[in-house]
């Protein structure tokens, strides 16, 4: 179905995988192409960890595919942002595209091979549409709130939190530094609320 959860997420690996395929083939897209990726990826990384990644651990079964897959997004956010610092015409722009490009292409194969299979096993039609009409209006609401980066280190202007707190990537991060179990598939309210119990335990 157009409007369930598994087609969104597809579509949005197959647009990604278009702008990848415009960077490589033609260099004079990157200043435009690169920004776009780099947003697009964020934001549908965000709204998976949010909404899709907590009902594959809890309704699916697959808490450590889900905390694996969420590892992934970080490792692909942080390589994608350090290309944004770099000369977009250069020869290590280059090798630090291919290596973003292998790390997501691998990310979204094992996405739909084998995350996105169990999790349609596991529930029904209905649940799948609802999955997606969350999916859609997180990702909607991180585009909607995340400046673009132009592809060479420029920056329109500096990128806020979401909400007091931080991001759920500062968030996931703090909570990491905290030793903070099961984060991967925690959404943000929830790693807020780890993050406050761990640090509470910290000051006792």
């Amino acid at each position: 179905m157009a409007n369930d959860l598994i087609a969104m997420v597809t579509t949005d690996h197959r647009e990604l995988q278009r702008l990848f395929d415009m960077m490589k083939s033609d260099k004079s897209s990157r200043p435009l192409a690169l920004p776009l990726a780099v947003a697009m990826l964020e934001a549908h990384s965000e709204a998976e960890e949010d909404r899709v990644y907590p009902a594959v651990a809890r309704e699916a079964g697959e808490k450590e595919e889900a905390e694996h897959a969420a590892e992934e997004h970080h490792q692909a956010e942080s390589l994608g942002r350090h290309l944004l610092e770099m000369d977009w015409e250069s020869e290590e722009f280059d090798r630090a595209l291919e290596e973003w490009v292998g790390a997501v292409v691998h990310h979204i194969e094992e996405e739909e091979n084998e995350i996105l299979p169990a999790l349609g096993e596991a529930v029904g039609d209905d649940r799948l549409r609802a999955l997606g009409l969350e999916f859609a209006a997180r990702r909607s609401r991180k585009l909607a709130g995340r400046p673009l980066e132009a592809a060479g280190g420029d920056t329109d202007t500096e990128r806020q939190p979401e909400a007091e707190g931080g991001t759920r990537e500062e968030l996931y991060e703090k909570a990491r530094e905290l030793g903070v179990e099961g984060r991967s598939s925690m959404n943000k309210e929830e790693l807020a609320e780890e993050v406050r119990k761990a640090q509470d335990r910290e000051n006792d």
